[in-house]
């Protein structure tokens, strides 16, 4: 059987290519007596405050029709911001060229966690090229947690 998240996923995934938007992530947090349903959106160029009300509306009337939560929830539609998770390998994928922080599982040449730009994805394994240019190789599924870095230019 599928979740709740799993549910209002694939809800909100129905619903993101008529609105011009990629869904990253969606959280269930709080209790379940009122749990809260956070769906956080984007695109080329970002997100506005509109995008996020016409989203959270579209999904919200979606959600009325399926009822995927069978109690009383609150949603949320939020851009993920500058220093957005990473969470899966996609999100590595639509991020190459950023500037990311990894906090690793297991050391990777020495070290718990790396900062570097996001240089490559193959098989499975993320090349962060770090400041002096050294190349480390960081398996995905040794990742802890991951996000990107703000970059001020």
């Amino acid at each position: 059987m599928d979740t709740i998240q799993e549910k209002v996923t694939d809800l909100a995934e129905s619903l993101a290519a008529s609105h011009g938007v990629n869904v990253l992530d969606v959280e269930i947090a709080g209790s379940m007596t009122r749990p809260q349903v956070r769906v956080f959106i984007d695109r080329e160029g970002g997100v506005t405050l509109d995008d996020c009300a016409a989203f959270s509306r579209a999904l919200s009337a979606l959600c009325d029709v399926e009822d995927p939560i069978p109690t009383a929830y609150t949603l949320e539609v939020s851009s993920p911001g500058l220093d957005r998770p990473l969470k899966k390998l996609k999100h590595f994928e639509q991020s190459k060229g950023r500037l990311a922080k990894v906090v690793l599982k297991q050391k990777v040449d020495g070290e718990y966690v790396h900062i570097g730009r996001i240089t490559d994805i193959r098989e499975g394994v993320i090349t962060l090229t770090e400041e002096e240019g050294k190349e480390v190789p960081v398996p995905f599924e040794i990742i802890s947690r991951a996000r990107l870095e703000i970059e001020l230019k």
